[in-house]
């Protein structure tokens, strides 16, 4: 007996001593740069361009007739006159009627040009609630409201603050650059991005790598994590909508079956959300807590070196929140439910519908497949009506020059935050380049904290004044470093 718990310690002893040595091997992967000073931003000025733009009601309906293009024309129009040295020194053009492209053209035609992209449309915004109207561009208290102050209108006026200024100053890029603004982007790019991706394909261009929106700078999101985090995405989710349906003869309330339609759809919903795919951190969320890891705390530092025996208790504790989950995993939302016609009157059919987000490393396929094999009842018809499934995007590289670069300029211009790689759950414009671009990032140089995710597609949309000016900044170092005669 004494031999047996001298062996259990002696092997406890040693896997302590192992992960201590792991943990203690476990070095910063943050870059180590001088911040930059010398950019000089009017925030005043800048912050009055990006409210001028929230008062067009540039918002995108599935159904174009809803669809105000003349508000399009009008921001285009004021864009022009806002950023005239931007309309003289770089070649413009307008596809699919209301996107907008700007080349840059660089000194050095060998290397790949790079493209930085926004989009100028808006989701349509409810002015109840709202502290101030969604298209006053209202500027108060510290801020800047309006229905695209964060999604996604900063990012567009950001780019060409930073090419205004720069072009004033007679700066030329080493390299091209492209500034793609899509018209649709909150229908799905179809006619901007899409168009845009096609134009520059026709003309041969593969560009080194593409910069979209996505994720931000997170202060007090990512657990464990003792300073603001930008995120930089490296990937984003795929996306399906499956219907699910039941149909029987109806019928009398006062004769039923063991099972209505109602109730056997019911069941099928249950085992759905009882039987969610498979968690696993690989991918995007492997390479997050990688890279966040050796600036923990000693415990979570000690989890994140030992992943060989923490695994399973990390991966509970992520699933235990929204976020997590969906970054763990594919994730599973019953957001739609029909069924019945009146009390007493056994319902002919039900539907319900079921939205998936896809983690890389599964597929439309797979997932389908997945929900016939767990639902696993014939009287349930699975189908997807409306054709909406995209696969996840490729994963780009967290070891290329390009991610290098991104990583920099964010330490340059925010020094005391953290850079790691991550997942964007949504879906951006950047995946139409996919086939023309080695690597492609999503990232907003914004601060955002927990209270502000509401803000998204939500009310009181708003965005500091202090941290446009900084986007801005960041823009302006991004370009810098772009210049450089080397890829990128």
């Amino acid at each position: 007996m004494k031999k047996a718990i001298l062996a259990v310690v002696l092997v406890l002893v040693l896997i302590l001593t192992i992960a201590t040595v792991r943990t203690m091997r476990l070095t910063s992967r943050q870059m180590q740069v001088e911040p930059v000073t010398n950019i000089q931003i009017d925030t005043t000025i800048v912050a009055d361009h990006l409210a001028d733009t929230l008062r067009f009601r540039t918002v995108s309906y599935p159904d174009p007739s809803k669809t105000e293009y003349s508000e399009f024309d009008a921001l285009h129009q004021y864009l022009k006159q806002t950023f005239p040295s931007v309309y003289s020194t770089l070649e413009y053009q307008t596809v699919g009627d209301y996107s907008l492209l700007f080349t840059w053209r660089g000194q050095k035609t060998e290397l790949k040009p790079v493209l930085l992209m926004g989009h100028i449309d808006v989701v349509p915004a409810d002015a109840k609630n709202w502290t101030h109207p969604p298209f006053s561009g209202a500027i108060a208290d510290g801020y800047i409201w309006g229905r695209g102050a964060l999604d996604d209108k900063s990012t567009v006026t950001g780019l060409l603050e930073a090419v205004e200024i720069l072009t004033k100053q007679g700066f030329r890029p080493q390299r091209t650059v492209y500034f793609a603004f899509g018209h649709d982007e909150e229908i799905a790019g179809d006619k901007g991005a899409v168009q845009v991706a096609t134009l520059l394909k026709t003309q041969g261009i593969q560009l080194e790598f593409v910069l979209d929106e996505g994720l931000a700078i997170t202060e007090g999101i990512v657990p464990g994590a003792p300073k603001p985090v930008a995120l930089i995405g490296i990937a984003e989710k795929g996306f399906l909508t499956l219907e699910l349906s039941v149909e029987s003869v109806g019928g009398h309330s006062s004769a039923p079956p063991p099972h209505t339609t109602i109730g056997i759809l019911s069941q099928a919903i249950t085992k759905l959300e009882s039987h969610q795919l498979p968690s696993s951190i690989s991918g995007a969320a492997g390479e997050m807590l990688e890279a966040l890891g050796p600036e923990m705390s000693w415990t979570n530092k000690m989890v994140m070196a030992n992943l060989w025996l923490f695994r399973p208790v990390l991966l509970s504790q992520l699933q235990k929140t929204p976020p997590g989950n969906s970054l763990v995993r594919t994730t599973t939302a019953v957001t739609m439910i029909q069924g019945g016609v009146k009390e007493n009157v056994l319902p002919a059919s039900a539907k319900a519908t079921a939205n998936f987000r896809i983690k890389p490393g599964e597929t439309v396929e797979s997932v389908t497949e997945h929900v016939r094999r767990t639902i696993d009842n014939p009287e349930v018809k699975i189908t997807n009506p409306h054709g909406l499934a995209t696969n996840p995007t490729p994963v780009s590289s967290t070891e290329s020059e390009a991610f290098r670069m991104l990583h920099k300029t964010v330490r340059q211009i925010f020094p005391e935050t953290l850079v790691a790689p991550g997942l964007v759950t949504g879906g951006t414009d950047s995946r139409h380049y996919s086939n023309i671009s080695k690597d492609t990032y999503r990232f907003a140089p914004f601060r955002i904290a927990k209270e502000d995710l509401v803000r998204f597609h939500g009310i009181n949309e708003r965005i500091s004044v202090e941290d446009y000016g900084k986007m801005v900044e960041f823009y302006v170092q991004l370009l810098r470093n772009c210049a450089v005669n080397r890829q990128p």
